[in-house]
């Protein structure tokens, strides 16, 4: 049946059970490939999305109605994205020197590719070339790809990621800065041997 998103919401705050399947219907798909983009795997991913349907529960009176509702769920998904992976960071910061373009001593790139010089929300946007651009997004050390994230492909502003990443504006920049000069050197390799294996 058609419900309008405000009678929608009304029947949340009432705790109408219809409501949340709802819910859990309209919104679940988006919401898991939301929860897919920030966590490395399926199982993780259903777990915060679950995490986040109980925040999203608990919160439901609060919810003010000042932005839409699939876009304060997202929000949602996203934050318990981010503290999940803040709870599993064990390990020291990963480098990214490795992925970073190199340069000879006359300033020329040390490998030289063909160009590709669309952004990586751009990229997103075309079928064909979603899972390629993913996949080289995924190779990002963690420090850097959720700046990526959350900055090119959620749109947050960079004082938003700083708070939601505990770090300073300036950190944000200078990571970015960088993630966007690896996934442009990945994307650029990758291209190349997709290139090669075709023509050969």
């Amino acid at each position: 049946m058609a419900v309008s998103e405000q009678r929608l919401i009304d029947a949340l705050r009432s705790g109408e059970e219809w409501a949340y399947e709802m819910m859990i219907v309209e919104y679940g798909g988006r919401l898991l490939a939301v929860a897919r983009r920030f966590v490395r795997n399926d199982e993780d991913a259903h777990d915060v999305l679950q995490a986040a349907y109980l925040s999203a529960f608990r919160a439901m009176k609060q919810f003010e109605g000042s932005s839409k509702l699939g876009t304060w769920l997202h929000r949602i998904v996203v934050t318990t994205a981010l503290m999940r992976l803040r709870s599993q960071r064990r390990k020291p910061e990963d480098f990214i020197d490795d992925l970073l373009p190199g340069f000879q001593a006359d300033g020329h790139h040390i490998e030289q590719f063909a160009d590709w010089s669309a952004s990586a929300d751009q990229l997103l946007e075309k079928e064909e070339t979603r899972k390629f651009v993913r996949g080289c997004v995924n190779q990002l050390p963690d420090q850097y790809r959720l700046v990526l994230l959350l900055r090119d492909i959620e749109e947050r502003s960079t004082q938003e990621v700083a708070e939601l990443l505990e770090l300073t504006p300036n950190a944000v920049k200078v990571r970015l800065h960088r993630a966007r000069q690896a996934l442009s050197t990945l994307l650029r390799r990758k291209y190349h041997t997709q290139a090669v294996a075709v023509s050969s």
